[in-house]
């Protein structure tokens, strides 16, 4: 990093954010007896996103405690590797004579346009499409950036979300904390949460070993947060069914389907009408992504689904915050580092010119871990009072919690993380055969592992 660059004052070692977020979500604190943070930093950046990254795999890990706690266990002692946490919210598969497909479509990316830089997120075909209809221009990297170059950045990112794409300009911290979305984020809590108004009957209770072993999970998620949330839950044998449109693909499915089992439903097709609600009714569990609006249009909006399922564990996330002008905007992790001076302070501390973000999308991690803590939160209190829970999380909070207590700066020369440790077990994939990196949290007496290889999406029926 470049010397003499003032990044901010918060803290910045693992055990000062863990013990930071741990108190902001309002978990127990005399429930996790003993956290222990191993390894070394491992990536340079402008925060300390390896300790960031080993502090919020801890929150999870430590509400899995807290369940054993409350269900008259010890609390078993928790250690989280640094530099295993930096893989995993990089990579953590390690494909066997095989190469994963592109994580990012050709011309998603940063383009410096009139007056600022912007970035085009154009993963989705629909999201490329906007993009490319609001340009002007042909599906080439170089037009894309040609047509971006005659126009103000500001209006590039109005232009293209309002047809329906997700672009953001870059700004830096300080002038994010100004907008009207920052300063709505600055009022709202890391995240949401709120019980049902009646109790229910609810006989699990947790198994010391697999201590989510009989929670059923219905993920509504896609890339990221919200698979990385309930591919934790399933290292501790939650049973998660995840859920995916007929025509939907996700490049990194290998990296997080773990675990689980995959099906395709078109939920508004009268088939998919009558399923989803099935598949709902008996589930404990159920983490979502989609825009405000969307399951009530699909006849199960939040009053449906606690009449649905009583008790239900209901999680749910968007990119921007829960209130504000921007709330529901669509975006993903690299928009938001651009949105909240993230990739500015990089710019900055690199010495360069160009946007420069974290070195892993840290924000979907991070908030996936603070999403599946939540889950575990709210089993804990339904086991306690039989009442469900509602949680909102989303990717700007998470960031400006970054921001405002991980902004030390980290040097040094980093980690080759191709280099962690992994199992030695092979799992055989819908792609083919893999090792995965060792878990980067080791819970005492319920070590963290999946029994389901990594599978495509649709390669299983939507039931239980």
């Amino acid at each position: 990093m470049k010397a003499g660059v003032s990044v901010g004052t918060g803290v910045s070692t693992a055990q000062d954010l863990f013990n930071l977020m741990y108190a902001e979500i309002n978990a127990r604190q005399d429930g996790v007896r003993c956290v222990e943070f191993t390894g070394r930093e491992a990536v340079p950046a402008a925060f300390a996103a390896t300790d960031f990254a080993a502090a919020s795999i801890a929150v999870a890990a430590g509400t899995i405690s807290d369940l054993l706690h409350a269900a008259g266990a010890r609390s078993p002692d928790i250690t989280v590797d640094r530099t295993l946490a930096s893989a995993w919210f990089t990579s953590s598969l390690r494909p066997q004579g095989w190469k994963p497909p592109p994580a990012w479509d050709p011309i998603a990316g940063d383009y410096e346009a009139n007056g600022g830089w912007i970035r085009l997120h154009t993963n989705a075909p629909h999201h490329r499409d906007a993009a490319l209809r609001v340009l002007c221009c042909s599906p080439e990297r170089e037009e894309v950036a040609r047509a971006v170059r005659k126009r103000s950045a500001l209006d590039v990112e109005s232009d293209v979300v309002a047809a329906g794409g997700c672009a953001a300009v870059m700004h830096s911290v300080e002038a994010w904390r100004a907008h009207p979305q920052g300063q709505a984020l600055a009022t709202e809590p890391l995240t949401w949460v709120s019980h049902s108004e009646v109790a229910s009957e609810h006989a699990w209770v947790p198994d010391s070993k697999r201590p989510l072993r009989g929670v059923r999970v219905l993920d509504l998620t896609r890339v990221l947060a919200g698979p990385v949330a309930t591919r934790f839950l399933a290292g501790y044998g939650a049973d998660v069914l995840r859920i995916d449109p007929p025509d939907w693909n996700e490049a990194i499915a290998c990296e997080v389907t773990l675990g689980k089992r995959c099906a395709r439903l078109d939920a508004k097709s009268a088939a998919g009408l009558k399923t989803l609600p099935e598949l709902l009714s008996r589930a404990d569990v159920l983490v979502h992504g989609y825009r405000p609006g969307s399951l009530d249009r699909l006849g199960i909006g939040e009053a449906e689904r606690e009449a649905i399922r009583p008790g239900l564990i209901d999680v749910c996330l968007d990119a921007y915050g829960w209130t504000g002008p921007w709330k529901g905007r669509r975006g993903f992790d690299s928009l938001v580092q651009m949105s909240t001076g993230i990739a500015d302070r990089g710019r900055a501390c690199s010495g360069g010119d160009k946007p420069q973000p974290l070195p892993f999308q840290a924000l979907d991690q991070a908030t996936g871990y603070l999403m599946a803590a939540e889950v575990v939160r709210g089993l804990t209190a339904r086991m306690t009072t039989g009442q469900g829970t509602r949680a909102r999380c989303s990717l700007a909070r998470t960031a400006r919690f970054l921001i405002e207590e991980g902004g030390h700066p980290v040097g040094g020369e980093p980690a080759d993380l191709d280099e962690a440790p992994a199992c030695d077990e092979i799992e055989n994939t819908s792609w083919g055969a893999a090792k995965r990196v060792a878990p980067p949290v080791a819970i005492d007496g319920a070590p963290m592992r999946w029994e389901l290889p990594s599978t495509e999406l649709g390669s299983n029926p939507p039931s239980w």
